[in-house]
């Protein structure tokens, strides 16, 4: 069972809970004076910013000493000890369409490595955890990344570039070639979802270029303590630096890494 009495975890697990709430409870009720444009095609809301407030002030009154990287407000340099990455709301586009996936991601990093990520989807009541060396775990159950050894029958999931628009050619380019190589591919337009998601085995690999480190350190170590691989395009371990990610089950990772690597070397910081 996920250790909700941990003090991290525990402090997580409320914050997430109040903010899935608020989020819900505003579903199909914001106007168009709620929404702000960041850049092209990346929006935020009033109720990401508030979400954010309240998942803040929350850890804040367990861990006065902590930082923050939160999407919306906080940018704190975590030089040592410890610091939350925090995304309110991933799927901000697909709330404001009123479309059914987002989510709520919350990471603990401790001198640098991710030690807990929390991605909770308060549509569903799903809530997503993990703590390093403890396992991965769906509503206090065990997760393990699926089985499925043979591209052929694998998921893929992936989220198209919209911070990165010029590159859409290289990335329909890989797109194509995994295409005809699995199963079927999914795009949902929450990165956090997709990876959590893999956790559970739900589906066997994901790829995207462009996130933030909001969007995936919660994910990342979902994956790893459920038994799966997460890399950048290079197949090291800076895909928090480089925002871009390759996950997937042992048996298939290198194979999808291997065509990203085809495509993407020599164009873009990997």
């Amino acid at each position: 069972m996920a250790d909700y009495n941990s003090e991290h975890l525990g402090t997580a697990f409320r914050a997430a809970i109040l903010a899935g709430d608020f989020i819900v409870n505003n579903l199909g009720k914001i106007s168009k004076n709620d929404i702000d444009t960041k850049q092209a095609s990346d929006f935020v809301t009033r109720i990401d910013k508030e979400s954010e407030q309240m998942i803040v002030a929350t850890i804040r009154k367990k861990f006065p000493g902590h930082q923050f990287l939160a999407e919306e407000s906080f940018r704190e340099k975590n030089i040592s000890g410890y610091r939350w990455i925090i995304d309110p709301l991933d799927g901000t586009t697909n709330f404001i369409h009123a479309y059914p996936v987002f989510a709520v991601s919350i990471a603990l990093e401790c001198q640098g490595e991710i030690i807990l990520g929390l991605v909770y989807d308060p549509l569903r009541n799903e809530m997503f955890t993990a703590e390093k060396g403890r396992g991965s775990f769906l509503n206090g159950e065990p997760l393990n990344v699926s089985s499925v050894a043979d591209m052929a029958n694998s998921l893929v999931a992936t989220g198209f570039p919209f911070r990165k628009k010029e590159m859409i050619d290289p990335y329909l380019e890989l797109f194509k070639k995994v295409f005809h190589r699995v199963s079927d591919i999914r795009r949902a337009g929450s990165a956090a979802l997709d990876l959590a998601h893999l956790a559970a085995g739900r589906c066997d690999c994901f790829f995207e270029i462009g996130l933030s480190p909001w969007d995936i350190a919660a994910g990342s170590i979902l994956i790893k303590e459920a038994g799966g691989i997460v890399t950048d395009f290079a197949g090291s371990q800076e895909y928090l630096v480089t925002g871009n990610i390759v996950s997937g089950t042992p048996a298939l990772h290198a194979e999808i890494l291997s065509e990203v690597k085809e495509v993407f070397t020599g164009i873009i910081n990997q």
